[in-house]
């Protein structure tokens, strides 16, 4: 099954909106169509940033999150990644690209285009949700 690491910035976009995050995370993660790669330093930050006061404007978010996550809990695959990789501007986002190459992931999805301006990183192919959904999700 194809190994995936999803950047939060796709899952906040999930919840909000319909559009290529949420069919990534609904009909491939959730699905369990892909297996996704977690790191507790991944996790911690989509709890964190979910629980932002700034997304109560959207109805049901709390909520939706609350099950998004515990489905996601019950479905990852865990890693401790054990190595430390400086390639990204912005420093937290290296996290995403530590437990991608040390899971052996197959892609990045992120809609950080300014932070991720690389499109791969040694065998990790950075990509955004539509790309992946149009070109690489399995069938």
């Amino acid at each position: 099954m194809q190994r995936i690491v999803i950047d939060t910035n796709i899952l906040v976009s999930s919840l909000i909106t319909e559009g290529y995050p949420s069919q990534v995370i609904n009909e491939l993660v959730l699905a369990h169509k892909v297996s996704l790669c977690l790191s507790k330093a991944v996790w911690e930050e989509y709890v964190e940033v979910l629980k932002r006061e700034k997304f109560s404007k959207y109805p049901s978010f709390k909520t939706n999150a609350e099950i998004v996550l515990g489905k996601i809990d019950d479905l990852a695959l865990y890693f401790q990644p054990n190595l430390e990789i400086d390639a990204v501007k912005d420093k937290p986002d290296n996290r995403f690209l530590e437990l991608a190459v040390f899971s052996n992931a197959e892609f990045l999805i992120t809609g950080n285009t300014l932070d991720f301006i690389i499109d791969k990183f040694e065998e990790v192919k950075i990509v955004t949700p539509r790309e992946y959904w149009e070109n690489h999700r399995p069938g």
